[in-house]
Order: C-alpha cells, then sequence, then structure tokens
C-alpha cells in the first residue's frame, strides 16, 4: 500500500464523517447558541435547560436527514470495497 492509497483512504474517511456528522453538530451547536441567549436575556441559569431542545433538534436531523446519511455511508463503504483489491496490489 503506498502513501498516496493511505492518504486517499483518510481523505474519504474525512469527508464522510463531515458530510455524515456535520449537520447534526451544526443543528446542535445552533440550539445551543440560542438556548444560551435565551437563557442569558431572561436570567435563567438551569444548566439542564439547554439539554431537551438539542436533544430534540438532533433526533429531528437524524430523522430527516437519515436516509442521505445512509446512503453517504453506503457509497463510502462500497468505494474502499471496491477499491480494497487495489489497495492490496491484487
Amino acid at each position: 500500500m503506498t502513501q498516496n492509497q493511505v492518504l486517499y483512504m483518510a481523505k474519504e474517511a474525512v469527508g464522510a464523517v463531515l458530510l455524515v456528522g456535520g449537520p447534526i453538530l451544526g443543528v446542535s451547536l445552533l440550539v445551543g447558541l440560542l438556548v444560551s441567549i435565551f437563557q442569558s436575556m431572561t436570567q435563567i441559569q438551569e444548566q439542564t435547560l439547554s439539554f431537551i431542545p438539542k436533544v430534540i433538534s438532533v433526533a429531528v436531523v437524524i430523522l430527516l436527514l437519515g436516509p442521505w446519511m445512509l446512503s453517504v455511508l453506503t457509497a463510502y463503504t462500497s468505494n474502499i470495497l471496491t477499491q480494497l483489491a487495489t489497495f492490496g496490489g491484487m
């Protein structure tokens, strides 16, 4: 296995992780920011207040984007398994 092949596999893995995890992390960050702004405006300093909206928003994102995320992961896995013979030098 050459250095270029290892770099290709790493690039594909990072790309798949960013595509699948990015929307979930982005929505969680946005909801957390909005809840923090709400808490600072109302002076409610409850630590657990941001937990429920984050869980609900992440669940909604997974329900809405789940099929797309699955197709991205399936395409990544298929690509890696297809290239496996090439990487092994067979």
